[in-house]
């Protein structure tokens, strides 16, 4: 049985968040119906590249096993489709401005007076109050507002434009999907729904476990590069003599003395544990200049699976699908395609005692589900052809 089997949820989604959060849901068996609006483009329909029969790789990967039904929301009979559904799929997540489903008649206090137990997930930039409730944004925004990017930059240097998205996942797709899993269980409790306000910018902003806890609490002030680990210290990425990378993080000091003799630097073992800011500067250096005598291959000769000192390569997204301990974790999986072949995605990485996680197909086409899913709605082919020809269906 998969740990997930019974929540059911419409998913209104149409940007990185929200998508990524039911993803995770889809992966241990809930079922998902995504909803799609016939006016407005899912974004991760048209995020490149795509393949031969022209879908999204990134759409095929994020919505996958969830159904799909396309409609017009701004047609009073597909609101009542809406209704229809949250009798059976009472959890709702959603992802547009403060204000839209209200707009459409789909807001929490609309919806929960067809369904009292519904739950329904709120994820947006900024709440659903304050002065910037309405203010559009995107991921490298929320960071900065949450005061993240600042320390987190090298001195002298513009902040880096990540290679994830921090904030959309790491901030909207994990909260929300916390927060609608403990709705679920007080609901389970108590018989009672819950509403759901998930805030990106608030996330990150509480992520800030480590500096934004040191300023409240003494009004140390982080700075870029100097701080234990912003590269204040030898806790940071070194260049090696072809340019590829290596990642230090040797901080405790069995493992400074590992790194140490592996560096051929054992009159420096001492030093490492000197917290003057000069001798922390000297080691370093010492540091870098012990990984630019070798090239990228060399040391991973030396930093082999048998070494445990807390240095790992940078790896390209390439390199780290061929890495054993990715493979190993059964991160790699294959999802089957409507023509019998597969595509290759990444799998789910919660690991559950005896139950593996549920792949049923990848994303679907737009409205692929939609004549299936108003059937068991009860309606009749009759009906579902007249709701087409009105407009109300894609």
């Amino acid at each position: 049985m998969s740990v997930l089997k019974g929540l059911k949820i419409l998913d209104f989604s149409s940007v990185l968040p929200g998508s990524l959060a039911t993803k995770m849901f889809a992966d241990y068996g809930a079922e998902i119906i995504h909803v799609e609006s016939t006016r407005k483009v899912d974004l991760m329909r048209i995020m490149p590249p795509y393949n031969d029969g022209q879908e999204s790789y990134v759409h095929q990967y994020v919505n996958r096993s969830k159904r799909s039904i396309s409609l017009n929301l701004k047609e009073p009979e597909a609101v009542e489709i809406i209704k229809m559904l949250i009798k059976e799929y009472d959890i709702v997540i959603e992802a547009f401005r403060p204000g839209v489903m209200k707009q459409l008649g789909l807001d929490y206090d609309s919806l929960k007076e067809v369904n009292p137990k519904l739950i329904y997930c709120s994820i947006t930039g900024y709440g659903q109050n304050g002065p910037y409730r309405n203010r559009p944004g995107h991921d490298n925004n929320y960071l900065s507002v949450a005061g993240v990017l600042e320390h987190s930059r090298l001195r002298g240097k513009k902040p880096v434009a990540m290679g994830i998205q921090i904030a959309d996942i790491a901030g909207g797709s994990m909260h929300a999907a916390v927060g609608v899993l403990a709705a679920a269980l007080y609901r389970e409790k108590t018989g009672e729904g819950k509403y759901i306000d998930i805030s990106m910018t608030d996330a990150v902003f509480s992520m800030n476990a480590l500096y934004g806890a040191a300023f409240l609490g003494s009004g140390h002030l982080p700075k870029p590069e100097e701080e234990i680990l912003n590269g204040g210290t030898f806790y940071d990425y070194y260049q090696t003599k072809d340019g590829r990378y290596f990642s230090v993080g040797s901080l405790e000091p069995q493992f400074r003395k590992i790194l140490c003799e592996a560096l051929d630097i054992p009159e420096l073992i001492q030093s490492t544990f000197n917290d003057s800011s000069y001798t922390q500067k000297r080691f370093k250096e010492a540091v870098s200049d012990a990984f630019l005598s070798k090239n990228f291959d060399e040391w991973l000769e030396i930093f082999n699976e048998d070494f445990h000192g807390c240095v790992e390569p940078v790896l390209t997204i390439e390199e780290a699908c061929a890495h054993p301990q990715i493979k190993a974790r059964n991160m790699l999986i294959e999802i089957p395609l409507n023509d019998g072949t597969t595509q290759k995605q990444i799998g789910a990485p919660i690991k559950f005692s005896e139950v593996e996680p549920t792949y049923k197909f990848v994303g679907a086409k737009l409205g692929e589900h939609t004549d299936e899913i108003l059937l068991e709605c009860g309606l009749t082919t009759e009906q579902i052809s007249t709701l087409r020809k009105k407009g109300v269906l894609q």
